[in-house]
């Protein structure tokens, strides 16, 4: 039922950032259950985005009020919030020293987490040029792979030079799913650190799928 924006594995449990105004939220959820264990609501106001989690804080964006908010781990309560730069805030995820968001262009955005300012930008492309709509994010052994939005490919990008070095396909992974719910594209990223496994799974999807690259 989840529109989700961003989505998280910490120390076995799920974390997921929904969108869409009055729905947005942090959900925190049981992986092998699925049981929601603990949420935090936005307002009404605010179009929740991406999410990450550095040094026992939440950090998450907000859709186009270039404005983020930090939470507590463990209670979920909001001890803070942020401006940012760019006109949208996506995907965000970190490379354990700095913030990292997308804004729906080929730049990635790297913030230090304490001052919250700009510390450099990344331009994501390939042997064709610039990647655009780079989306829900996940840092993984240095490099970033993104949700490339209304599609269903994630793109491998070196942290470094920001050239994409893999593409990798998940068109038709779903399968013919029937149902008279709404479904929304393909959207969300996470790897378990303790397994290397990788989650995908997508906006108001029924499933989340665990994968091995």
């Amino acid at each position: 039922k989840y529109y989700t924006e961003g989505l998280e594995i910490y120390n076995g449990f799920i974390y997921e950032s929904t969108g869409e105004n009055g729905t947005s939220g942090i959900f925190k959820s049981n992986l092998k259950t699925g049981q929601l264990l603990q949420s935090k609501n936005l307002d009404e106001q605010y179009f929740g985005e991406g999410i990450t989690i550095l040094n026992s804080k939440i950090y998450q964006l907000t859709y186009k009020e270039k404005k983020g908010f930090v939470y507590d781990l463990n209670t979920l309560e909001q001890t803070s919030d942020f401006t940012f730069d760019s006109e949208q805030g996506w995907g965000m995820t970190n490379d354990g020293k700095n913030l990292i968001m997308s804004d729906g262009t080929n730049v990635l955005t790297f913030i230090d987490p304490v001052s919250l300012k700009t510390v450099k930008k990344l331009q994501v492309a390939d042997n064709k040029g610039a990647i655009l709509y780079l989306n829900e994010l996940e840092y993984s052994g240095q490099f970033i792979y993104a949700n490339i939005y209304t599609t269903e490919n994630i793109v491998k990008i070196d942290v470094f030079s920001g050239k994409v070095v893999a593409v990798i396909d998940f068109q038709g992974i779903l399968g013919s799913y029937h149902t008279k719910e709404r479904i929304d594209v393909f959207n969300g990223i996470a790897i378990n650190k303790e397994t290397g496994k990788m989650y995908v799974t997508g906006k108001l999807w029924p499933k989340l799928f665990e994968i091995e690259l």
